[in-house]
């Protein structure tokens, strides 16, 4: 018999097929506002409504991941990257590098070719947990319905040493007043768009919606991460993590959205 652990950690990689009478637009029906969106657009008609996260140094970090390309799309990341599980949105300035930024090391990096987009999330829960592998670390038996937040930052990955460390973002042990805390939060993609919404990844789409409830703070602009540190983290860290994720498709329908205040 599964575990209450177990059995809750399985909720959040749920696919709800089954369901109610779809509308014109036939997407999902009766559940809460949905994610990745536009964060330039701020309407929706979702009408669920949940209290939003606290700030991240009153939660616990829980895990670290990233996705190739940006799920949302937003001022410094507009730039389509085509449909499907590695579609998303490319930065804006991904056709300015020059060829040094261009040039991929050799080695393991992650999978990623210098040039590439990805969305990095720090995934922050309630629970009384300790960061690991996948979003099972955010809850366990004692607590299966955790209040989430993600901060999140897009990032240009390049080929130079001056661009951003991706270490200085990870995860090492630190404790600040009892909370698993990173090192640091990216502080140079501009003030973050804060609101409600569910989680990503490409198990979900308009017609399958997640039920979780999340909190979203999505910082606005891509900034340059150098490709060897994220190699080097995806060598060895907490999270297990050692690729990018695919995306979820963009959420424009106005009635699976919430009002971004």
């Amino acid at each position: 018999m599964a575990t209450a652990r177990t059995a809750a950690a399985a909720i959040l990689c749920l696919t709800f097929a089954w369901g109610f009478p779809a509308q014109a637009a036939d997407v999902c029906q009766k559940f809460g506002p949905q994610t990745p969106r536009d964060i330039t657009k701020k309407t929706g008609t979702n009408p669920r409504m949940f209290p939003l996260a606290p700030q991240p140094s009153a939660l616990n970090l829980c895990n670290i991941h990233f996705h190739a390309q940006a799920e949302h799309k937003g001022p410094g990341f507009a730039v389509s990257a085509g449909e499907g599980e590695h579609g998303g949105f490319k930065c804006n300035d991904s056709a300015k590098l020059n060829p040094a930024e261009l040039a991929t090391p050799q080695g393991n990096l992650c999978g990623l070719k210098a040039g590439e987009t990805i969305e990095v999330h720090w995934v922050y829960s309630s629970c009384d947990v300790a960061p690991g592998k996948g979003l099972g670390a955010c809850l366990s038996e004692q607590c299966a319905n955790p209040t989430l937040r993600v901060e999140t930052q897009v990032f240009l990955v390049v080929n130079d040493p001056k661009a951003d460390d991706f270490t200085k973002y990870d995860y090492s042990g630190r404790l600040v007043n009892g909370l698993h805390q990173p090192k640091a939060l990216p502080a140079r993609g501009g003030q973050p768009v804060v609101f409600g919404g569910s989680t990503t990844g490409p198990s979900y789409t308009e017609q399958k919606c997640s039920p979780l409830q999340v909190t979203w703070s999505v910082r606005p602009l891509c900034t340059k991460i150098n490709i060897a540190t994220l190699g080097k983290w995806c060598e060895n860290n907490v999270f297990k993590e050692d690729h990018a994720h695919g995306v979820r498709p963009l959420v424009t329908t106005l009635e699976l959205l919430g009002t971004i205040r």
